[in-house]
């Protein structure tokens, strides 16, 4: 079905995982941009919010239940486990798909770090004919110096390894009904959303805006949840890792080589070689490489085994629509 691009229906889908103290802040935010939305003829009244909670151990999903009753543009869904921000936006987004009516739809975070605002100029450019609208940080002020630094080594990361993504996006974009059906058809158990968008290969632009301090809660994404999505992203995407292991393979039997000759010659001319020093380094140096290249190809076959599996990214336990 061809999205309507005059008057479309917007679905903004929210992941939350414990945000009973931000929700109460973000819904009236949201629920504006709708009214801004509809009130200026660039969406429909049947535009609407769709919160995915991702099996929350809070009030998060009684909040969406009370907004579900007094105000019907709020809906949700709840997974009946907690399975991550990637599973619970692709649940959102499927639900948009094979359940709903919507033209477009709106990835954003429940904590609003990324500007309500900048979903109205997606819309411009959704209505002016592109499919997917992503949503880009100009800067990150509010940010500390540590998350700032590691959100760079983050994505240059990502970049030396050739992963194909949008430097300084997360997952605040717009995608249309084409992009969320050929969405549909990406199969594997470890999503990575933000590798995936570009590999569709619709016709794209950027929204640029500034990124804004938490409204309420606590941060999702500590360090150890920012390493752990880059090597789901790295692993998911490209064998590079792997390539990188056999050419220090490479390197190191060359420099054994040269060793060997060296120690050849020591001998022929009768030099003590006192080398403990030199033996204990080289044995503990070797050790780590041999564990860490083991920890790499470890992590690819973790995804084999996932993936031979072909278990169900999600349960949805609640629907209210």
């Amino acid at each position: 079905m061809e999205p309507d691009r005059t008057l479309p229906t917007i679905a903004l889908v929210v992941p939350c995982y414990n945000e009973q103290a931000a929700l109460p802040e973000t819904l009236p935010v949201l629920l504006g941009v709708l009214s801004t939305l509809s009130g200026s003829g660039r969406a429909s009244e049947d535009s609407f919010i769709l919160c995915c909670d991702d099996g929350s151990t809070d009030r998060t999903w009684d909040i969406i239940a009370e907004w579900h009753a007094r105000e019907p543009r709020v809906k949700g869904i709840s997974l009946a486990h907690n399975r991550g921000q990637q599973n619970a936006l692709f649940a959102g987004l499927m639900t948009v798909l094979n359940s709903t009516t919507a033209d477009a739809a709106v990835t954003v975070d429940a904590d609003l770090q990324d500007a309500p605002e900048a979903i109205i100029e997606m819309v411009d450019h959704f209505r002016n004919g592109d499919d997917i609208v992503y949503g880009v940080r100009s800067s990150r002020t509010t940010d500390s110096w540590f998350k700032r630094n590691s959100a760079r080594w983050f994505y240059g990361l990502q970049d030396r390894f050739g992963l194909e993504t949008i430097p300084e996006h997360s997952e605040f974009r717009l995608m249309d009904r084409r992009a969320l059906e050929l969405l549909s058809e990406y199969g594997e158990s470890n999503l990575y959303l933000r590798g995936i968008m570009p590999h569709i290969g619709l016709q794209s632009s950027v929204v640029t805006y500034a990124r804004a301090a938490r409204m309420a809660g606590e941060s999702k994404y500590p360090l150890s949840k920012l390493i752990s999505t880059s090597i789901d992203g790295i692993t998911s995407f490209t064998a590079k890792p792997m390539r990188l292991i056999f050419m220090i393979g490479l390197v190191l039997l060359l420099t054994d080589i040269v060793v060997a000759v060296w120690v050849l010659m020591s001998h022929i001319r009768g030099i003590a070689i006192s080398g403990w020093s030199s033996l204990m380094l080289s044995v503990w140096f070797l050790g780590s490489l041999v564990l860490i290249s083991l920890g790499i190809i470890g992590e690819y076959i973790g995804k084999i085994f996932v993936e031979v599996k072909h278990r169900p990214r999600y349960a949805i336990h609640h629907t209210l629509l």
